[in-house]
């Protein structure tokens, strides 16, 4: 059977707070849910790789309605996180790209408020000044 589209992109943060405060209002993300879940029960101890109590999960949307797919994120409250953020040769979801009206002017807006970006302003340019992703 086909696949007919994508639902959702869901990871683990290290500080929803502050994922929160990106994708929600630097990005323009609107919050669908946001719920506390306990993690000790059902199929959900089979698919961590310690032993947690309860996770906060984050569904996030943009655009009108019911756009897909979702990005969902997730923590652990009063756990610590495992692991560090990966890199483009490393296993794993390495980045999550988003289409937007112009990425020089949201570079510039972010660079504003005081986010990083993984290079200069200008380092995914082509020769003719295009942005590559």
């Amino acid at each position: 059977m086909p696949a007919l589209g994508m639902s959702h992109v869901a990871f683990c943060v290290r500080d929803i707070e502050q994922s929160l405060a990106f994708y929600r209002d630097a990005l323009g993300f609107r919050v669908r849910h946001d719920r506390l879940q306990e993690t000790t029960t059902g199929g959900l101890p089979h698919v961590y790789k310690h032993r947690r109590a309860t996770r906060r999960q984050v569904t996030l949307a943009y655009g009108a309605g019911d756009a897909r797919p979702q990005l969902v994120i997730t923590e652990h409250p009063g756990e610590p996180p495992d692991g560090e953020p990966i890199k483009l040769d490393q296993i794993g979801i390495s980045h999550v790209s988003f289409t937007v009206p112009s990425v020089a002017q949201l570079t510039e807006d972010l660079l504003a408020k005081g986010y990083k970006t993984a290079g200069a302003p200008d380092a995914f340019q082509d020769a003719s000044g295009r942005v590559s992703t």
